[in-house]
C-alpha cells in the first residue's frame, strides 16, 4: 500500500468497530449484573433435546469451546536435559487434563531452544510436548517463531552479516511452520516488538512482512499473532504504541491473524509487593475495547495472578478472568505455567511445589468449572422436546436410556439432538 493508504487505515478501522463498543460506559459494563449478563449472551446457546414425552433428560458438559490454558515447561519432556521425575511427571499430566484445554511451549519452541548451534535444528523436546499434550486431546499454539529483544538472540546469529541472517530467518520461519504443519496452526511471529528490535534494526521494519509470508510458505495455513506485555496495565504504557503497530503492520500487508496481550501483571493492590505491573478492571475493559477495532481474535497469552497474599492472588483472578471472558473478541485465556516447580515465578504458581491447589487454583476451577460450566437434568415436555441454555462445548446427554455426544458451538449459536 501506498502512503495515502496507510493514512486512511485508522479511518476504516474505525468504521469496522463494533456498535457495542462505540461510547459505551466503562464503569456500566464492569458491575457484577452487567458481567454475567455479557457472559450469558456470548458464551452460552441453546440445547434442544428430541426425546420421549416426559423422558428424564441429563446433560452434563465434558469441555468447554473456550480455551482455559498454560504454558508447559521443557521439565515435562523426558528428553529434556533436566526432566522431572516420573511422578511429577504423571501428576503434571494428570493437573493438565482436568484443568485445562489448550496449552503452549513455554521454551521449548523457542529459536533459542531449537537451534543452539548454527543448522542443527532440535525439535525433540517440543515435539515430545506435543504428543503428550495431544495424547490428552489438549491443541498447542506455537510461541513462538521469533524473539526481537537482543538478549534473547543467539551468539552465532548476532555474527551473521546482514545476508546471512536475512537467510537464517527465512529458513526458522518455514522450517518450523512446517514442521508443525498439521500439529501446530497458529503462531506469535515476532514476540514482543514493542520491547525489542533486534531484527528490525539489522534488516528494516519490512523483515517483519518477509517473516510472515515465510511462515506461511512453511504452512499457508498457519495463524499469526503479535504477542506484547504491558498492553493492559494500568498505566497502560504499551498499548497506545501496540495499536498503531498493529495498524502499520495490516497497513503494510502483514498477515496479522491474531491479537496477543500478555498478562504478567494482575494486581490491582497498589501496596502489592510483587514486582509486577498493576492493572485495573477498567484498564483491562477500556484496552480490549480498542484492540477490539481490528475485528481480530484477541488472546490472553500469559496469565500470571501476583498478589502479596494466597487470598489476594485468588481475588485478582476472581475478577480479571470475568472481564476477559465476557468479552467477544476473547477467544482463550492461558495461564503461564501451574506448578511451583519449574515456574519463571514460582510465587505466583497455581499448584505448590507438593501438588497441593492454591486458593487461586480453588477461585480458577470455581469460574471455569462451577459457574462457567453446564450440568442439569430435567423431564422433556409433552411433546417430548427439552431446552436449556448451556455454554459452549462439548456435552453428553443422556435420555431413553441411551448416552449421546454433540457440540454446542457459539458459530452455530444452538444443536439439536435426537432420542426418538
Amino acid at each position: 500500500m501506498n502512503a495515502k493508504s496507510i493514512m486512511s487505515i485508522p479511518t476504516v478501522i474505525a468504521l469496522m468497530t463494533p456498535a457495542c463498543f462505540a461510547g459505551d460506559d466503562v464503569s456500566a459494563k464492569l458491575t457484577p449484573e452487567a458481567i454475567n449478563t455479557r457472559i450469558a449472551e456470548i458464551r452460552m446457546g441453546d440445547l434442544i433435546v428430541k426425546t420421549k414425552p416426559g423422558a428424564d433428560v441429563n446433560i452434563q458438559q465434558v469441555r468447554h469451546e473456550f480455551l482455559f490454558g498454560t504454558a508447559i515447561t521443557n521439565q515435562l519432556a523426558e528428553n529434556d536435559t533436566n526432566p522431572m521425575s516420573p511422578d511429577d511427571r504423571k501428576m503434571f499430566l494428570k493437573i493438565l487434563s482436568e484443568n485445562f484445554n489448550y496449552a503452549v511451549h513455554e521454551n521449548a519452541l523457542k529459536w533459542y531452544d531449537c537451534e543452539k548451534k548454527q543448522n542443527v535444528v532440535d525439535y525433540g523436546v517440543a515435539d515430545r510436548i506435543w504428543e503428550m499434550c495431544r495424547d490428552l486431546n489438549i491443541p498447542m499454539r506455537g510461541h513462538c517463531i521469533f524473539w526481537e529483544k537482543d538478549k534473547y538472540i543467539m551468539p552465532w546469529l548476532k555474527k551473521l552479516n546482514n545476508d546471512d541472517l536475512r537467510a537464517a530467518v527465512a529458513r526458522r520461519a518455514v522450517g518450523v511452520t512446517k514442521h508443525f504443519k498439521g500439529r501446530i496452526s497458529e503462531f506469535d511471529l515476532n514476540n514482543e516488538m514493542i520491547n525489542g528490535e533486534f531484527f528490525r534494526r539489522r534488516l528494516g521494519y519490512g523483515i517483519v512482512s518477509e517473516m510472515a509470508y515465510m511462515a506461511k510458505a512453511g504452512n499457508p495455513d498457519a495463524v499469526l499473532f503479535v504477542n506484547d506485555y504491558g498492553i493492559l496495565v494500568e498505566n497502560g504504557f504499551n498499548a497506545d504504541s501496540y495499536i498503531d503497530q498493529i495498524e502499520g503492520f495490516l497497513a503494510n500487508g502483514v498477515p496479522i491473524g491474531g491479537i496477543g496481550c500478555q498478562g504478567h501483571f494482575v494486581s490491582s493492590h497498589k501496596n502489592d509487593s510483587s514486582g509486577r505491573a498493576a492493572t485495573t478492571p477498567e484498564r483491562v475493559q477500556k484496552t480490549l475495547d480498542k484492540l477490539a477495532r481490528f475485528n481480530l481474535p484477541i488472546k490472553i497469552t500469559e496469565c500470571l495472578v501476583a498478589a502479596d497474599t494466597e487470598e489476594g492472588k485468588a481475588e485478582e483472578l476472581r475478577w480479571f478472568f470475568p472481564v476477559c471472558f465476557a468479552h467477544p473478541k476473547v477467544e482463550a485465556i492461558l495461564m503461564w505455567g501451574f506448578w511451583e516447580t519449574g515456574h519463571w515465578m514460582p510465587k505466583t504458581a497455581m499448584w505448590r511445589k507438593d501438588w497441593s491447589p492454591t486458593p487461586q487454583a480453588d477461585a480458577y476451577r470455581d469460574l471455569v468449572f462451577n459457574k462457567w460450566w453446564t450440568q442439569t437434568e430435567g423431564k422433556a415436555e409433552k411433546d417430548g422436546s427439552f431446552k436449556t441454555r448451556a455454554f459452549y462445548g462439548d456435552y453428553l446427554i443422556t435420555s431413553n436410556g441411551q448416552t449421546q455426544k454433540v457440540t454446542l458451538s457459539k458459530k452455530d449459536k444452538s444443536a439439536e439432538i435426537s432420542f426418538k
